[in-house]
């Protein structure tokens, strides 16, 4: 079966997907502190992997996946180490630049796919530029808030993803074996939720505010077999929007 990869393509290949009116998913991450026990890449392995499994579940799409954007909107946990961070600006500007690439190889069609829940609010900001600056019709989601509904079950104390949690710690096992530092893994646990603050009242906090441990929720309740059954999940979720995309 051929890549679903943009990186394991030639450019002679792109340009025939191109040709094709292929969706390109784009994801984007970010290079974070995750606790005692995983390293800072997390969101960065979790969410290209879930792209290339949902690419490949539906097969029936012409999909082409890009290489994650491994940095984002990481200010909450500088103060832990280990983390970047763009300012707005920087990272609207890289973006855009990144659009504009797919767009002038001919591409149409991009789906934003978002790993880290500090891009949220960005990304919904950006839609409206991204309209205005380019031609192409853009979408962008959430890959574990796609797939809440689904997650949930599976989980024993939590409702879905959190922070270095039940969750991603789970799906690290399963997708990256041999990441998780196992012997720091009875540390791995914080506050369930973050502080409650007023009603419709918002602040920057850092996540030292939230959690001596850099974690919100326990990783200790994670497995192997929990982690492929989020993934799975995750998988699934994001190939259901990608057929949706690929009959409209």
């Amino acid at each position: 079966m051929t890549s679903v990869l943009w990186q394991d393509l030639t450019a002679e290949e792109l340009r025939a997907r191109a040709a094709r009116d292929a969706v390109v998913v784009l994801p984007v991450a970010s290079i974070e502190q995750h606790g005692p026990h995983l390293p800072v890449g997390v969101d960065t392995v979790l969410c290209g992997g879930v792209c290339k499994a949902a690419a490949e579940r539906a097969a029936d799409v012409d999909v082409v996946v890009a290489p994650t954007l491994w940095c984002g909107m990481a200010e909450h946990h500088m103060a832990f180490g280990g983390t970047f961070t763009f300012d707005i600006q920087t990272y609207r500007a890289v973006l855009l630049a990144l659009l504009k690439s797919i767009e002038r190889h001919g591409f149409h069609r991009v789906l934003i796919v978002n790993g880290h829940g500090g891009n949220i609010a960005a990304l919904t900001a950006f839609l409206p530029d991204f309209a205005r600056e380019t031609r192409l019709h853009v979408e962008a989601t959430t890959y574990f808030l796609l797939a809440e509904s689904a997650l949930g079950p599976l989980l024993e104390d939590q409702a879905g993803v959190q922070h270095a949690c039940e969750v991603e710690t789970s799906m690290m096992m399963a997708l990256a074996p041999g990441a998780l530092r196992e012997p720091r893994l009875g540390e791995a646990f914080g506050a369930r939720e973050g502080l409650p603050g007023r009603a419709n009242v918002s602040r920057h906090r850092s996540f030292r505010e939230m959690t001596e441990t850099g974690v919100v929720g326990d990783a200790r309740r994670a497995s192997v077999e929990k982690g492929r059954a989020c993934l799975d999940a995750c998988a699934e979720a994001l190939a259901g929007l990608l057929r949706e995309m690929g009959r409209a």
